[in-house]
């Protein structure tokens, strides 16, 4: 499946905040894939110069992946699909 990055505003400061984001992510994931939309949580990249924070997902598409970011209520900016090596 591919990964999505859900891009969201993260104020500085706020670092905090990123773990309650990722269990919300993680909530919304398992929630889809339990309704048979099959997405998972990945991880979470902070960079805190430039106030965003990244949520990635795997899912079958960018919908699937902006539905759990609305569902974990994440407020993101855009998604778009992530080119990544393969895994050894």
């Amino acid at each position: 499946m591919p990964n999505y990055l859900v891009e969201t505003y993260l104020a500085r400061g706020r670092t905090g905040e990123r773990e309650t984001r990722e269990r919300r992510a993680r909530s919304a994931a398992e929630e889809l894939t339990r309704e048979k939309t099959p997405v998972r949580f990945e991880q979470s990249i902070q960079i805190p110069e430039d106030e965003i924070c990244f949520i990635v997902f795997d899912a079958p598409s960018s919908g699937e992946a902006a539905l759990a970011a609305q569902r974990a209520r994440l407020e993101p900016i855009r998604v778009v699909e992530a080119a990544t090596s393969p895994r050894q």
